[in-house]
This record gives structure tokens, sequence and C-alpha cells, in this order.
């Protein structure tokens, strides 16, 4: 009888096969992993998120340090806030590839190695051009990981999406507000050396690296995804969890297996809607955190405070990136929330326009609200999809088109800053492009999935 290599996802998030040999997977991880291997892989989540933005807002707070130390201009400051979106973008369509042939685990953990060496390298190489070489590096590490953050939910924790969505954002948000508020007391305590500042957070980089150690040589597919084949016998078609028709999710035919199901996302007005919202909530991430301690300290702020109040705007993410989650996936449309986030951005931006000093903490407050349309993002991604598939490929749609569409709107900062000699040109930016956010936002929420559209 020939091997049936076409395989389905248990509610466990594991892999089976109806017949023939299994394939190689972790003890544990088959129809029921063990429990301190699912507590292993949550605190790997947490560790990796943790990672995922100290690399660009401990340089946020040392900006104008490292611009003095390699005689930056405004402009290619810009540009050096643009490099995070375009390593995203670029990098970030990879990671579904990687994750298949290595494993989603080895692929993270190759990430935090990434991260790890880009942070150590980039203050100590010299200039420029290795400074942005290395935080590619470091960059590069952050787009797979951030790609292959919802398929790992989805693979291992199927029925806690919601949950564990909001714990890893949470956790993100904290590496955020952490790195934005004692980069600069970390660097006056190590004798006022920027290099040092920015160098020790490859310590918390490292230590993310040994949780996903385990998971290296884990081989399972990650959701909708088949294994490749061991021999040249013919496949049966593969039968979801739900038993839905083969030819709604695009699944294999009797001819030979497909690698995921056949969606042609960009057919799907949601995806596009969701690319748009996600690039532009990327887009004021960005800028916020490349160039807020910058606006803040132009208006007479200090260097110590301005980190600070990077932090309490990255630190609003902490509790509401654990709320936002578990209340839009009670929500069958997410259209309220997306308004209610951009209201508060357009709040926070008048005020950092009007007056920036005098009521810094309040738009601190705001602007961290309005950032939290970063969780609700990943989430919809979860809730736009019914398959494995569809979750692996609007993700990475989703995230990669979206950073792509950001690359433009830190540099557009820096070059107005630098042209204009103030903030008034960058602030009207950001404020404006919180409309359009907020209409691709609504679209995206909409009650419907991507399998229907394409």
């Amino acid at each position: 009888m020939p091997d049936d290599e076409t395989q389905t996802l248990n509610r466990g998030g594991a892999a089976r096969t109806p017949a023939g040999p299994p394939p190689p997977q972790l003890s544990g991880a088959a129809e029921a992993p063990a429990l301190w291997l699912l507590r292993l892989i949550a605190v790997g989540l947490v560790l990796a998120a943790l990672n995922l933005r100290p690399a660009i807002t401990s340089l946020g707070a040392l900006l104008e340090e490292v611009r003095e130390g390699l005689h930056m201009s405004g402009s290619v400051a810009g540009v050096l806030t643009s490099v995070p979106p375009l390593c995203f973008a670029v990098f970030g369509v990879m990671a579904p590839r990687l994750a298949r042939r290595f494993g989603a685990g080895a692929v993270v953990c190759a990430g935090m190695a990434a991260i790890a060496a880009g942070l150590v390298i980039r203050p100590y190489i010299g200039s420029t051009a290795g400074f942005l070489a290395a935080s590619a590096l470091a960059l590069m590490g952050i787009a797979v990981s951030n790609i292959l953050m919802p398929v790992i939910v989805k693979r291992w924790f199927p029925d806690r999406v919601g949950t564990m969505t909001g714990l890893y954002s949470m956790a993100l948000a904290l590496g955020t507000a952490l790195a934005a508020a004692v980069t600069v007391p970390l660097t006056g305590a190590m004798g006022g050396n920027w290099q040092s500042g920015l160098a020790v957070w490859a310590g918390l980089a490292a230590l993310a690296v040994l949780p996903w150690i385990v998971l290296v040589r884990d081989r399972t597919p990650a959701p909708g995804q088949t294994a490749p084949a061991r021999s040249a016998a013919p496949l049966r078609p593969s039968v979801s969890v739900s038993g839905r028709a083969a030819g709604a999710s695009g699944q294999a035919s009797a001819s030979g297996p497909a690698e995921a199901p056949v969606l042609r996302i960009t057919r799907s007005r949601t995806a596009w809607g969701l690319a748009c919202f996600f690039g532009l909530q990327a887009t004021a991430a960005y800028i916020t955190m490349g160039w807020m301690p910058q606006i803040f300290r132009d208006a007479g702020v200090s260097a110590g405070t301005a980190g600070v109040l990077l932090a309490v705007t990255m630190a609003m993410g902490v509790p509401l990136a654990f709320v936002i989650p578990r209340v839009a996936a009670r929500l069958k449309q997410q259209g309220p929330i997306v308004v209610v986030l951009g209201l508060c951005g357009l709040i926070g931006y008048g005020g950092l326009y009007l007056a920036p000093a005098a009521g810094a903490w309040a738009w601190a407050l705001l602007l961290g609200v309005a950032n939290c349309a970063f969780p609700l993002a990943l989430t919809m991604i979860g809730m736009r999809t019914r398959t494995g598939a569809g979750v692996v490929r609007l993700s990475a749609f989703a995230q990669s088109t979206g950073y792509l569409l950001s690359i433009p709107g830190p540099l557009l900062v820096g070059v107005l800053y630098q042209h204009s000699g103030g903030w008034g040109l960058p602030i009207a930016l950001m404020a404006g492009l919180m409309i359009p956010q907020m209409v691709a936002g609504v679209l995206a929420g909409r009650d419907r999935t991507i399998e229907d559209e394409c």
C-alpha cells in the first residue's frame, strides 16, 4: 500500500499521517504534546517577543549620540530609521519557505542568534555603512521571527490563539518599553559610552536562543503545509479536521501534494486591507520609535526623560496587547476598535504639535494606545482565515507587504525635519496617515475570510 504523506492538523496543532510511517518529530509533540514542551514553547515565545524591538528602540533613545559619533546627517538618520521595515519586508517573505525546509523552531532559533550577533557587532564597527549592515543582520532575525510567531501559535496552541497572541504581544511591548526606558541610564552607568549602551541588549537575545534549541530538529510542518515526500508513491487527498471539501482550501489532489493550499491572496480585498492597515500602523510605530525622543529633546526635554516618555508610549502595549486581542476575538467586526485607536493617535499628534513639552506625558499615553494597532493586526490575521495554510499565507503577505509600504515614512520624516528645520511638517504627516489607517483597518476588520474571497 503506498505511503500517504498528506497530513492534517489535529486539535493539539501537531501533524499526523493517516497511513504509512510517521514523520520524525520531537518526543511528546505528536497528537498530545507534553506539558513541559508546551511550557517551554510558551517561554520561548515570550523571550523571542522580548527581543523583537530593543534593537530599534534602544537606537531611538541614543539616536543623537549615534548621529554625532558616526557623523550622520538628518537624512541619513532617516535612512537608518527606515531600515527596520525594509528588512522586515525583504526578509519576511523568506520565513515561510525557511520554515518548510528547516522547521519553524529552527528558524526562530537562528533568528535570535542573528539578533545577538548584529547587536554585538554594530556599535563597534566604526562606520555608517557597517552600522547599517550589522543592524540589517539583527533585523533579519527579527523579520523571520515576526512572521513565524502567529504560525507557531497556531501550530502549538490552536485553541488558545487569542490568549497566546496577547501573551507574546504583551512581551513584545514590554521589551520595546524596557529598551526605551533603560538604555540611556545604562549608558550613563557604563561611563556614557553609547556603544556599550547599544551592545548590552545582545545578552537578552542570546538568552532567547536557549529554549528554541530543543525545537531545532522539529520538522513538523506549519499549519496547512505538508511534509516533503519520502517516496514517489501516489498520494491521496488530505481531509481537514473540520471535514470541509478540498476544493475550498486548495488541498492536494490525487495526482500529487501541494505544499500549501492554492490561495490567490492578491485577489482578496480583505488581505489588501489588512496589508495596508499593517503597513500604516508600522509606519506610525517606527516613526515613533525612531524619532519621538528627538521630538521631545528638541522641545527642551532631557535625554533621560525623553527615553522614559518613549518607554511610556511602548509600555501602554503591555496591558493593552493582552486585552485587545481577547476583545477583538469576541467581535465579528473589529472596525470600532480600529477607529478608537486612530482617534487616540490623532489627538496625540495634535498635542505633540501644539504643546510637546507641556503635555508630554498625555501625548505619550495617547500615542501608546494608538500603537496598539499592532496586536490588533496580528489578531486579525488569525481571524480572517479558516485554514492553517491561510494563516501562513496571510501572515507573510500582510506583514511583508505592510512593512514594504512603511519604508518611506521614517525616511520622509527625516528629510522633512532636516529641510524644514522643525517638527511641524513631520507631525502633520504622521497625523494625516492616521486617516487611511482607519479606513484600511475597518476594511480588514469585516467579518469574512480570505478563503471565501480567493
